[in-house]
């Protein structure tokens, strides 16, 4: 578990303990942030102020984007890129925040890519009130996850241009990854955006005017990043459709010519069988030459049987 607990007043932050931050009453404001993996708050912040509401809030297994205002103050969940993304969870994580007049209290069970600077800001003053955090945060998170929707769609131009050069081999399953992708950053990318518009809605007195510019601006980029994975989502729809129809013309290719060769020695194998039995009476089964002249006969009916192919235009792509 860490935590991290500090106050701004009059432009000049310092770390304090972390009850300092819960009993904080102003005049400027404080930040307590908490990460842990446990789904529940370290032992001094419990029996505190917090309502059992934002509590549950704070610590819930599973959470979705929102922004819901209770009291004076507002339950914000927003998802953001992890800062270290490990193979057993979600590169996508949650940061749970209870924002009031003159305090904060966040928690998230990793740490957030867009959280050193934040931190870094609170440290050096410039963050005023709990509106500026938020606005910040928010702006920092879009801007965190907007290369990782732009390089989906750079994933999907190459994947369609060697689709175009026919070096389709190994595609289908690249395609189903980007798609996989798009759709699970959709599934938070839009309720981000719900979120942080709802929060603007609110018209609490600490959000000042600038905040609510900053916070739509980050909403405004969430936008674009939904629509952009919409567009992602059925373009990988399209080249999915466009390699299945590939893969099946190539089956039916080899089909064909599998049918072709099987055509032309069919005529040339009942010829073979038929001189090839064991009987009395075989035609020229003495003669010098019969072996080269069964085999000239028998090209000479292959061919016939190609010609006959091609006037049908069977031996077309």
């Amino acid at each position: 578990m860490q935590e991290f607990a500090a106050i701004v007043e009059q432009g000049q932050a310092k770390v304090v303990p972390s009850s300092e931050v819960l009993a904080y009453t102003g005049p400027g404001f404080a930040w307590l942030h908490v990460e842990s993996m446990e789904p529940r708050l370290p032992t001094d912040m419990r029996g505190t102020t917090l309502s059992e509401i934002v509590t549950s809030a704070l610590t819930a297994t599973e959470t979705r984007p929102r922004c819901d205002a209770i009291d004076h103050g507002a339950i914000l969940n927003l998802r953001g890129t992890a800062l270290e993304i490990r193979d057993d969870s979600d590169w996508l994580v949650s940061i749970r925040l209870w924002v009031q007049r003159d305090r904060i209290i966040s928690f998230s069970r990793t740490t957030l890519g867009a959280m050193p600077k934040v931190r870094t800001a609170f440290l050096d003053g410039k963050l005023a009130d709990p509106g500026d955090l938020v606005s910040m945060l928010a702006r920092e998170i879009s801007l965190e996850l907007d290369p990782h929707v732009a390089g989906l769609s750079d994933q999907l131009d190459d994947c369609e241009t060697e689709l175009e050069t026919s070096n389709h081999y190994g595609l289908r399953r690249v395609v189903a990854q980007i798609r996989s992708t798009a759709i699970s950053l959709r599934r938070f990318v839009a309720p981000d955006r719900d979120a942080l518009d709802a929060l603007t809605s609110l018209n609490f007195p600490w959000l000042a005017e600038e905040d609510v510019l900053h916070i739509r601006e980050a909403s405004d980029r969430f936008a674009r990043m939904t629509e952009e994975l919409e567009a992602v989502r059925e373009r990988a729809a399209l080249v999915h459709e466009q390699l299945t129809d590939l893969r099946t013309e190539l089956v039916d290719q080899r089909s064909l010519y599998i049918a072709i060769v099987a055509f032309i020695f069919l005529p040339l194998t009942f010829i073979t069988g038929l001189l090839g039995m064991n009987v009395e009476g075989i035609p020229f089964a003495h003669h010098p030459h019969a072996f080269w002249g069964v085999v000239l006969f028998c090209i000479v009916v292959g061919l016939v049987v190609f010609g006959w192919f091609g006037v049908r235009h069977w031996l077309r792509r």
